[in-house]
């Protein structure tokens, strides 16, 4: 563990010290980290399993995943619930969402036809999500249509909150945190934990947001006690409702939107902050910090994964997760909007995968017993992360600039090209 944290802090500190350099030439902490983990791994291969499959770990990537739920919820554009399009919004979370899910279970019964449903859901919910670390700067390029980044930045904000339930419930079926084996005991237990979880969620960030205010109207509060403030709510929020036994990452994600509106911050959006959303520098820091020890990890899990034989099916369905999983339930969800045909393709195609689907992946690895489904699961993730660290990390903006419309304005990605701020 000592050698862990040395590389870890070492290559952050490296990263740190280059990191204005690396980002011009669109190297980013997630890439550095995961080279650092796989370096690392190849030195330390018969130490990652037990590294990877431990109470610290699984721990530590569950405060983790509270945390970046509850940033998630606080960070979304627009003064609605989902953001400056809800209409756009709500057919990505409400429609193609759970359709990739319900796809990828049928998929995965083809190609793993050995592996029970209960497993092939949780696969899902591990390789589904999207997120922004392997291709963060999409959401500040003025290339890509605004609509197209408005959309894929509340998706990537809600869709984690929104699965942490389906994934608890996939994992208690599985019999990773209780006996329960059946459908029915599943739902018996993750319900209450789904409810309990909205109750207390809701109830401190209200709370501590309308405490936050009070305090400040009467100058009780300075900058570091706000900021150390905000940082706590997520952790109090998931702490509170484990010790009720309710599902912590849901409270976490409820805390964040209901602190979010109480609190009535100014709107942060990824990449960049509002002049006066100082509040949230503690927590974002913070959360760099945690993510890039998060793709150190995965570093550590490429290794592991790719020591042993590939399993062919598993490569396809992790394929498909990154393509047509996505991109058909998109198409469908979009049927009727306004978004055009290759505004479609794009909300389908840059979905790119990150520190939710390794946070995810990591749980199901340390929950699960271990054997095979463990290591499917690890696989899954692996496979897919690595693959959008390819396909979206690198291939984002080509994609974007295939799929854009033809034109001769400025700031379109079928004309001559606008570089950010440029």
């Amino acid at each position: 563990m000592t050698l862990v944290l040395l590389v870890i802090t070492a290559v952050a500190a490296a990263w740190a010290l280059a990191a204005g350099w690396l980002e011009q030439r669109h190297v980013r902490a997630p890439l550095v980290l995961v080279l650092a983990g796989i370096v690392t791994g190849l030195f330390t291969h018969h130490h990652i399993a037990v590294t990877l499959n431990s109470h610290i770990a699984q721990h530590v990537a569950e405060v983790i995943l509270a945390v970046l739920l509850f940033v998630d919820a606080t960070e979304l554009p627009g003064g609605r619930l989902f953001g400056n399009d809800p209409g756009a919004a709500a057919r990505a979370l409400l429609v193609a969402l759970p359709l990739s899910l319900l796809v990828m279970v049928l998929l995965g019964s083809l190609l793993l036809p050995d592996s029970p449903v209960v497993l092939l859901l949780l696969i899902a919910c591990i390789i589904v999500p999207t997120d922004f670390a392997p291709a963060e700067t999409l959401v500040r390029d003025t290339r890509i249509p605004k609509r197209v980044r408005d959309v894929l930045n509340v998706e990537s904000g809600y869709n984690d909150g929104i699965i942490s339930p389906v994934f608890l419930f996939a994992l208690i079926l599985a019999g990773s945190t209780s006996q329960a084996r059946t459908p029915a005991q599943a739902l018996g237990t993750a319900i209450p934990f789904a409810a309990k979880a909205l109750v207390v969620g809701a109830i401190l960030g209200v709370l501590l947001a309308w405490l936050m205010n009070a305090a400040d109207r009467r100058h009780w509060m300075t900058g570091q006690s706000r900021r150390i403030l905000v940082l706590v709510a997520p952790l109090l929020a998931y702490t509170a409702t484990v010790a009720l036994e309710g599902n912590g990452f849901v409270a976490s994600f409820v805390c964040g939107i209901a602190f979010r509106y109480v609190r009535q911050a100014p709107t942060r959006r990824r990449g960049g902050e509002a002049p006066d959303a100082s509040d949230f520098r503690l927590i974002e820091d913070t959360t760099a910090i945690m993510t890039m020890g998060m793709w150190f990890f995965f570093g550590n899990a490429v290794v592991f994964a790719l020591s042993g034989p590939i399993h062919g099916p598993t490569v396809l369905l992790c394929v498909a997760a990154l393509t047509v999983v996505r991109i058909i339930p998109i198409l469908f969800a979009f049927l009727g909007s306004k978004f055009t045909w290759r505004e479609r393709l794009m909300v389908g195609a840059l979905g790119p995968r990150g520190t939710t689907s390794i946070v995810f992946g990591l749980l199901a690895f340390n929950a699960l017993p271990d054997g095979p489904y463990a290591d499917t699961a690890l696989d899954a993730m692996t496979l897919t992360v690595l693959g959008s660290v390819v396909l979206h990390g690198i291939g984002s903006l080509p994609i974007a600039r295939l799929l854009a419309a033809p034109t001769t304005e400025p700031g379109h990605l079928g004309g001559r090209l606008r570089t950010p701020g440029g």
